[in-house]
């Protein structure tokens, strides 16, 4: 592992033992971000302070690394997860020969569309929050890709020109239910949006929505792609073949991820 550069006259000793006396278990990874990121010795003990009072470490430096990318962030946006890329694997092994259309929807910082994005090409790119300040944010990283990012309520928030043509519709929906909020770490509940977590009494109310509306929107063979817990599996299936889309599960042993796909009419999910 190479030597922290320090930024003169911070010592990055000092970063490092700041950052571990506040409980930060990679305290040298975490130094070595803060320090490459800040550009004064001002901006360093800045974001020290911001990361000993607890704000997560992507929100600090502004960014976050997902699947190869750097996502721009703001604070009050929720941050990616590396679980996360799981889903975006899933849509690219799923995804329809000639994608053209993909809808990043509970867009939170647009991760997940720009890396389809990045992935696939030259794609029509939409990515929707009912959150301002994801979508303001969203719009940062997805403008790339030509992304088009609209502000409102689940399908709501999309041009209607698009119903019928979504090739790939991916939906980080929340999905934690209400009375487990307040056990999450402090980094999200305190610092996270709770539209972006709380997904309802059983944590899966945003889910079903978005499966009950998904086969009006998706392109023929089209494919929605949803993540979610292990114990919620069986409700989350129940939800997608009630809408009527050919389902099955894929999971991660190694992020531990979950993901729920499912396709439209006149396509078939593939092994």
């Amino acid at each position: 592992m190479p030597p922290l550069s320090p930024v003169s006259p911070v010592s990055p000793a000092s970063v490092v033992a700041a950052l571990r006396a506040a409980g930060c278990v990679f305290a040298e990874d975490e130094a070595r971000l803060i320090l490459s990121a800040a550009r004064t010795p001002d901006e360093v003990a800045a974001m020290v302070d911001r990361r000993v009072e607890g704000l997560p470490l992507e929100l600090v430096v502004g960014h976050a690394e997902f699947r190869g990318l750097r996502i721009a962030l703001e604070p009050g946006v929720f941050v990616p997860r590396r679980r996360t890329e799981f889903l975006v694997e899933q849509a690219l092994a799923h995804a329809p020969d000639a994608s053209s259309v993909v809808v990043d929807l509970c867009c939170g910082s647009g991760a997940v569309g720009a890396a389809l994005a990045a992935a696939l090409g030259q794609v029509e790119l939409h990515a929707a929050d009912i959150d301002p300040a994801a979508t303001r944010c969203a719009r940062r990283n997805v403008a790339a890709y030509g992304g088009h990012v609209h502000t409102g309520d689940l399908f709501a928030a999309l041009p209607g020109e698009l119903r019928g043509r979504v090739d790939i519709l991916a939906a980080n929906v929340p999905y934690v239910p209400t009375d487990e909020v307040g056990l999450l770490p402090a980094e999200a509940r305190e610092h996270e949006p709770l539209v972006a977590l709380d997904g309802g009494a059983d944590g899966l109310d945003v889910l079903r929505e978005v499966a009950a509306a998904a086969p009006d929107w998706l392109a023929p063979g089209g494919c929605l792609l949803v993540e979610t817990s292990e114990r919620q599996l069986p409700s989350a299936v129940e939800a997608f073949k009630s809408a009527g889309l050919d389902t099955q599960v894929a999971y991660s042993e190694e992020l531990y991820a979950n993901v729920v796909i499912g396709v439209g009419a006149a396509g078939a999910v593939r092994s």
